[in-house]
């Protein structure tokens, strides 16, 4: 798998992003997610955004409400992943409505940036 950046585009790296969209985009399909526009699929991903700062958070500095039990921290990691997948899932599926892939959003990010600080390589 993916271990760091300079493996990112790797031949098994991109199936696994490949598989990943695929997979998004049938299960939302299925779901009748797919039919959504631009503007409503941005209001999907802002709302899993605000679920992903809530569980940051709650893994970071916890939660201080005396009507929740505090969770062991395997449970709090999985609300982690979970929250960061649906995130993903909202990016694909509003990337797809321009035909953008993941791996062309990747590359446009890596030469975005080694671009704006190629002199702090040097």
């Amino acid at each position: 798998m993916c271990d760091n950046i300079i493996e990112f585009f790797e031949w098994e790296c991109l199936l696994v992003l490949t598989d990943a969209e695929q997979w998004t985009k049938a299960f939302y399909q299925k779901r009748g997610w797919s039919e959504y526009g631009p503007f409503i699929r941005m209001g999907f991903l802002m709302e899993e955004t605000g679920e992903l700062a809530r569980a940051v958070r709650t893994y970071e500095i916890g939660r201080d409400r005396p009507d929740e039990a505090k969770k062991p921290a395997l449970q709090l990691k999985q609300e982690l992943v979970e929250e960061m997948g649906d995130v993903m899932g909202n990016l694909i599926m509003l990337a797809g409505i321009y035909d953008i892939t993941l791996e062309e959003m990747m590359e446009a990010h890596q030469k975005k940036l080694t671009e704006r600080f190629r002199q702090d390589e040097d």
